[in-house]
C-alpha cells in the first residue's frame, strides 16, 4: 500500500463524493484547494443539476467521463461503503475518507480490492503538510 505522499503525488483526479456547492462547506474549500493545487476534481452529487468549481456534476464516480486515482468521501461513515463500490467499479486507485470518518468495514473492502485507503484525514491539510515538508512537487495544473 502506497503512503499519503506517493498517492498524493501519483494522482491527478479526485472524484469528490458529496461535494456542496455552497463556498462555506467543507467539501467546496478542500475541493478548491486541490483543485488550485493543479488537480482535476470531480463533483459526485446526484443532488447537482449545476457546475461546481467549474466542474460538471455526476451522480455517482462511475459516471464520471475520465478515469478517476483518489475518490475523496465527504458522507457520513454508515455511507463510506457504498462510495467505496463506486470507486472499486470505477477502477479508483485509492480511497479518502475525510476527517472524521472511520468505516473499517469499508477500508476492508477497498483494500481487499487492491485500493489505497486513507482514513479520518483531511487531503487539504495532509497536502499543505506535505507541501510545507518540500515533499511535494509543483503541479502544472489538471491532467488533460
Amino acid at each position: 500500500m502506497r503512503d499519503i505522499e506517493s498517492i498524493l503525488q501519483q494522482s491527478g483526479v479526485i472524484a469528490v463524493v458529496g461535494l456542496s456547492d455552497k463556498p462555506d462547506r467543507p467539501s467546496y474549500g478542500v475541493a478548491a484547494y486541490m483543485q488550485q493545487k493543479g488537480y482535476r476534481v470531480i463533483p459526485v452529487n446526484p443532488l447537482l443539476k449545476q457546475p461546481v468549481l467549474g466542474e460538471t456534476p455526476y451522480p455517482d464516480v462511475a459516471s464520471a467521463p475520465e478515469q478517476v486515482d483518489i475518490v475523496d468521501v465527504f458522507r457520513r461513515a454508515e455511507e463510506t461503503p457504498a462510495a467505496v463500490g463506486q470507486a472499486i467499479a470505477a477502477g479508483a486507485s485509492a480511497v479518502w475518507l475525510q476527517l472524521g470518518i472511520v468505516n473499517e468495514e469499508a477500508a476492508a473492502m477497498a483494500r481487499a480490492a487492491g485500493l489505497d485507503v486513507v482514513m479520518d484525514k483531511c487531503i487539504k491539510v495532509e497536502h499543505q503538510r506535505l507541501e510545507s515538508e518540500g515533499k511535494l512537487a509543483a503541479r502544472r495544473g489538471p491532467p488533460e
